[in-house]
């Protein structure tokens, strides 16, 4: 099963680029969580902030697979710890792409390789509509949607 979703983004590639990867950014766009990583292939990656773990709940983390600054971003990924007591074979594969197109951003996302019958994919399904739309908003008004609780 794969999710795509292709957005068209009033900035630049480097705006975009900076909210999906700064830990200001993510905060933005996640839900309060930071995306933590030392943004090398082969390294780990954490998204974390405010749940049931407190603060520091791990939402999601795995490893990089490819980082091209401004232009591609790719991660395996499981969800934290507190989700499910078998996160850790759950997996899936998130992929980023950003083209520069006159003034504007292509955005595409890309996740896919799901294992089977993982019981996240259809969050993910929902959520991603909302995290596209907030990218999309905040590089092209630097506000975020007020989504409500």
């Amino acid at each position: 099963m794969e999710l795509k979703y292709e957005f068209y983004i009033g900035a630049k590639p480097d705006k975009v680029w900076e909210i999906l990867t700064s830990k200001e950014g993510t905060r933005s766009i996640f839900f309060g969580c930071e995306l933590r990583s030392a943004f090398r292939e082969g390294e780990p990656f954490e998204y974390r902030g405010p749940g049931s773990d407190g603060d520091e709940t791990v939402h999601v983390y795995g490893t990089i697979l490819a980082y091209e600054p401004g232009k591609r971003l790719s991660m395996t990924e499981h969800p934290g710890p507190s989700y499910y007591s078998n996160h850790a074979e759950l997996e899936s594969r998130m992929t980023y792409t950003l083209e520069e197109m006159g003034e504007c951003t292509k955005l595409t996302l890309i996740n896919d390789q799901w294992t089977e019958n993982h019981p996240g994919m259809e969050n993910a399904r929902a959520s991603w509509w909302m995290i596209l739309s907030n990218i999309k908003t905040l590089a092209e008004t630097g506000r975020t949607l007020q989504l409500g609780e």
